[in-house]
């Protein structure tokens, strides 16, 4: 079987000087593709390099993510579109964070909706955050409708109705993580409704990690274990499971 993990941030401190061992690990796995979310300038140059030393398994991406955003936004900003040009495969991480402070989200706004006029621009997805902020996302996202955005959410917590609402703002894809193993988690009831070819898997590493790993470091090479809990509350086969959504990362990220 072969999978993508769609959102992983295996260039984070957390993983210093074992990086490239977990990138084998992932192939190892099946995991084949990684798709790197950016989040500022403090990392952007080494998560470029990383991705240089894996072409063909490590697909960066260009964003400013909301939690960055600060009275400089505007200087963070032009440093991320002076990488416009390079090889990238979709703008984000992007969005806005109501969870650990509102205290910039007028600019958290400002800078989502530039964001998306880029990513329209130069015709590519957008990986949208939206801790504690899906309303207002959604009220963005009608202002921006004339852009036809097109995209994923990452760590998608919604209910199903929020799932079909944004399906009429854009061309949307949930991304579902380690969350899904958890005991009581309320977005094992949404995927059952949502499309298998509307679901990507994705592991936040180091983030969010998944049961039986719950507590420790994430890893892409993880990913085997959500789609296996995917199947499962599903009713698919994990082998479906897997060519769909690897399928689903391969068209809306061109890779």
């Amino acid at each position: 079987m072969e999978f993508i993990d769609t959102h992983s941030h295996l260039y984070d401190e957390a993983f210093a000087s074992e990086e490239d061992s977990a990138v084998e690990r992932a192939k190892e796995a099946g995991v084949n593709r990684i798709i790197f979310p950016d989040i500022d300038s403090q990392s952007r140059e080494a998560m470029f390099a990383f991705a240089d030393r894996h072409p063909g398994v490590i697909f960066p991406c260009l964003g400013l993510h909301p939690t960055s955003v600060d009275a400089n936004w505007q200087d963070e900003l032009s440093r991320m579109e002076s990488f416009i040009g390079r090889d990238i495969w979709a703008i984000g991480e992007i969005g806005l964070d109501c969870y650990w402070s509102k205290e910039f989200l007028k600019e958290q706004q400002e800078v989502m909706r530039i964001q998306l006029e880029t990513a329209a621009k130069n015709d590519l997805p957008v990986i949208i955050h939206s801790r504690e902020s899906t309303d207002l996302i959604i009220k963005l996202l009608k202002d921006c409708k004339h852009l036809a955005p097109r995209g994923v959410f990452h760590a998608f917590s919604g209910s199903i109705e929020t799932y079909r609402e944004l399906q009429k703002l854009g061309d949307w894809h949930v991304g579902i993580g380690g969350v899904l193993t958890y005991k009581k988690a309320s977005i094992a009831e949404t995927v059952r409704e949502i499309p298998l070819d509307r679901i990507l898997l994705e592991t936040d590493s180091p983030y969010l990690t998944p049961v039986p790993f719950r507590g420790k470091r994430n890893e892409s090479s993880y990913i085997p274990y959500i789609a296996a809990r995917l199947a499962e509350i599903t009713g698919k086969d994990i082998h479906e499971v897997a060519e769909t959504t690897t399928a689903n990362a391969r068209k809306l990220f061109r890779i």
